[in-house]
């Protein structure tokens, strides 16, 4: 397997070319020239724009084991127009030193990160940047019990979403939150390339899933917001929500979700889910899949 430098290096190559590849001539006040064979600026021209060595950028695009200083690095964003979510992970694959390390994979939670779940009337969960589910509440599991009674290799958010069935899947407007889920971690995979439980969940999901690919291909990368997530439960049906997270401290990685109802009729819905007027133990979908919903709070 290649050492984490190497591999940092290849992924800040592979970065480097899908945003060149983005912009044209015309994005950056250039003609458009003839006998373009691909799209968006040649090497020599970002090299020209951002005041470095052709030959140095060309190696910085090849993966070659090269040192780049903040301010190249930032002559070099400018030139391809990166936003502050793309900027950051250029520093982070560039390994620059000033940059604070992010925490270990998989650190443990304090006990009180269940208290406080058990606390909040709302769906919670906490992950980690690999979006491995670590604790929740039951309101969480009422609505997403496929993943916490998951027996699978991974109890994870993004390797539900991306290998469940289409059949019963729950997400709706997955088409619109995909991306932007892959993109959250294809960011934070810059802090931690070359380990071995990162890559290897990678290449599962690869196999697994051609639509991760393709938005793996594509490099995006973007960061924490709120957002507008729907999807539909077997037994109330569609079900609103705006989803927030907030970084634990004592926990360096880790990440508390919230999802709010975002209309009334949600509200009902999740009123009727948390009496156990709407479910039974064992739900058969139409499709033939069952799902088991809890009958009692988790420990």
């Amino acid at each position: 397997m290649a050492q984490p430098q190497t591999q940092r290096r290849t992924e800040l190559a592979a970065f480097l070319r899908s945003r060149r590849a983005r912009i044209s001539p015309g994005d950056v006040g250039m003609p458009p020239g003839f006998r373009r064979r691909t799209p968006g600026l040649r090497r020599e021209e970002v090299a020209q724009l951002a005041g470095v060595g052709v030959t140095w950028y060309t190696w910085l695009e090849q993966g070659r084991p090269i040192n780049a200083s903040t301010q190249v690095l930032d002559s070099i964003a400018r030139t391809l127009k990166l936003d502050k979510d793309e900027h950051n992970h250029l520093y982070r694959l560039a390994d620059v030193p000033s940059l604070v390390p992010a925490g270990e994979h998989g650190a443990a939670l304090e006990p009180e990160v269940q208290r406080v779940l058990d606390e909040i009337s709302s769906i919670a969960c906490v992950i980690n940047e690999r979006y491995d589910l670590l604790a929740w509440n039951r309101s969480y599991e009422l609505v997403f019990p496929e993943v916490v009674d998951y027996r699978g290799k991974y109890r994870n958010s993004l390797w539900h979403i991306f290998t469940m069935p289409g059949c019963c899947h729950p997400f709706v407007n997955r088409t619109e939150e995909m991306p932007r889920m892959v993109a959250t971690f294809r960011a934070a995979y810059a802090h931690h390339v070359g380990e071995k439980c990162w890559e290897q969940f990678i290449r599962d999901l690869l196999e697994n899933s051609p639509e991760f690919a393709k938005l793996w291909a594509d490099h995006e990368v973007g960061g924490y917001g709120t957002r507008l997530k729907i999807f539909t439960h077997p037994a109330v049906g569609s079900l609103r929500f705006k989803s927030m997270s907030m970084g634990i401290h004592a926990s360096p990685g880790a990440r508390m979700v919230i999802y709010t109802t975002a209309d009334e009729s949600t509200a009902e819905a999740m009123r009727n889910l948390d009496a156990g007027l709407a479910i039974c133990q064992t739900t058969v979908l139409p499709c033939g899949h069952r799902l088991r919903f809890p009958t009692t709070s988790p420990q």
